[in-house]
């Protein structure tokens, strides 16, 4: 799975997202970056909490901006319009639900 993530990762422009895990109620992503690389303004309809298991983001929100590294995790609000921008290649995981 993460082979894969990491193979399409290369030749690609945008973050590249595989699903670890689905249920009814949650959902688990990898979101692999490389350095730069830009996930665009969005929104989630339920709770999310993204954790950095390598390298580094930065997270925007309105006014707000933080940066998220290694081992490091961000609550993201619902209904909220936030995005992502890499510092360094990068993995994370999100958890929704």
């Amino acid at each position: 799975m993460f082979q894969e993530l990491f193979q399409k990762l290369e030749t690609a422009e945008n973050p590249v997202a595989i699903a670890i895990q689905k249920t009814a109620t949650t959902k688990v992503v990898a979101i692999a970056f490389k350095k730069g690389m830009i996930l665009k303004e969005h929104k989630t309809e339920v709770p999310a909490l993204l954790l950095v298991v390598k390298g580094g983001v930065v997270y925007r929100e309105h006014n707000l901006e933080e940066q998220i590294l290694t081992f490091q995790e961000k609550k993201i609000p619902t209904e909220v319009l936030h995005s992502l921008e890499a510092l360094e290649d990068s993995l994370c995981i999100l958890f929704k639900g």
